[in-house]
């Protein structure tokens, strides 16, 4: 009876992180210019690939570790969709992206020079790119009343009372009202059989700097790291180096077929490393097995999710999406603004970050991070110089 409990929480970790964000990542490639097919074979690429890279190295190292796909960078290639139409020059990008997180577990200086990013300009820079997103129920609740609004008020009972559930129980409402509403002939179009569709890539430069460059920041700090956080937070050395190697390296392969890269689960990782995995430590890494199982195949069911979602109107499909990163931006916000030295240079980022400017074929998120950043160094070295200043005597 002891392996019913991480078998069941990793279930259950899958599912929700399944069913809270996979409209994220289907925005997210539509906006980069991916057709339906593409869509749902970039989606069953990278439930495959993160599923089997948690059932590897969960089993390999006895360590519960559970990847999932970049929901901030999903979220970045909404915020970015004027950066490129053409999704081959977006498939370069994300494969640019998953170089560079070999390359960090390859070389330790890179990883420590990552960390170094200010944590308020970074988290602002999240929190820009998910802004928008999270508007989408206050639109949804105008422009669909009749759709929006019960789908809404079952998220907020639901997050005061189990806020586990808060999000599944909105998908599922969503899905019901949707499936009444809509066109019946959307499953006609639905290829019910898992397929893959090759993009050959194309090298743009400025796309790779507008996209793989903030996705690569957006996926290292808002996942990779924080993942890696909650593990050591549980008690666990979590294999830093083989998590980020791996996931490179699938992410690269899986962008061959449409895939966004994948990386260490932040938002799910506790369900599968903590308590409610299971009492005994040692047996936690079932969990994370278990989540990988239940991925491959909710990625075999991919062409079907996307022919639903397409069918729908998008702004409740974005409504849903938003009200399930409410809480990363809650927590992008107050990370970004918790040291009062460094609030105004965050602020700034975040503001440069949700204005979705494009400067020189280059995307908002790219500039909000330099000019942060700017701002951040600009502010402190002034601080310094004035200091004598400041405490002069008679002052």
């Amino acid at each position: 009876m002891a392996i019913i409990q991480p078998i069941t929480a990793g279930i259950v970790a899958a599912i929700t992180g399944f069913s809270s964000s996979f409209a994220i990542v289907l925005a997210g490639l539509a906006a980069v210019g991916a057709t339906r097919s593409q869509s749902a074979s970039g989606l069953l690429v990278i439930c495959v690939a993160q599923g089997v890279l948690s059932v590897v190295l969960s089993a390999a190292y006895r360590v519960p570790l559970k990847f999932a796909w970049s929901t901030p960078g999903a979220a970045l290639l909404v915020a970015t969709a004027g950066v490129t139409g053409r999704f081959a020059e977006a498939v370069a990008a994300f494969i640019v992206a998953g170089a560079l997180i070999v390359l960090v577990g390859l070389w330790p200086a890179l990883e420590r020079l990552i960390g170094r990013i200010p944590r308020p300009i970074s988290n602002a820079m999240l929190a820009g790119i998910l802004f928008p997103l999270c508007l989408a129920p206050v639109k949804a609740a105008v422009q669909v009343p009749l759709l929006a609004i019960p789908v809404i008020l079952v998220w907020l009972l639901l997050y005061r009372l189990a806020p586990r559930w808060a999000v599944p129980a909105a998908i599922v409402l969503a899905g019901i009202l949707l499936a009444v509403t809509v066109d019946s002939g959307w499953l006609r179009g639905a290829s019910l059989l898992p397929r893959l569709d090759f993009v050959a890539p194309v090298f743009d430069p400025l796309v790779v700097l507008s996209l793989a460059i903030p996705l690569f920041i957006v996926t290292m700090a808002g996942q990779n790291i924080p993942g890696a956080a909650i593990l050591h937070n549980f008690g666990y050395r979590p294999p830093v180096r083989a998590a980020l190697i791996g996931s490179g390296l699938l992410s690269g392969a899986g962008a061959l077929f449409g895939g966004i890269p994948i990386n260490l689960a932040a938002l799910t990782q506790a369900l599968t490393a903590g308590p409610e995995a299971a009492v005994d430590r040692d047996r936690r890494w079932i969990a994370p097995v278990s989540a990988g199982a239940t991925y491959i195949v909710l990625g075999l069911l991919a062409g079907v999710a996307t022919a639903f979602v397409a069918a729908s109107p998008p702004v409740l499909i974005q409504a849903v999406a938003g009200l399930a990163l409410l809480g990363a931006l809650v927590g992008a916000v107050t990370a970004a603004v918790e040291d009062a030295a460094s609030r105004l240079a965050a602020i700034v980022a975040f503001l440069v970050t949700a204005s979705g400017i494009t400067v020189a074929g280059i995307g908002s998120a790219f500039w909000g991070l330099i000019v942060g950043a700017v701002v951040m160094l600009w502010l402190g070295w002034r601080r310094r110089t004035s200091r004598p200043v400041d405490t002069a005597p008679g002052r």
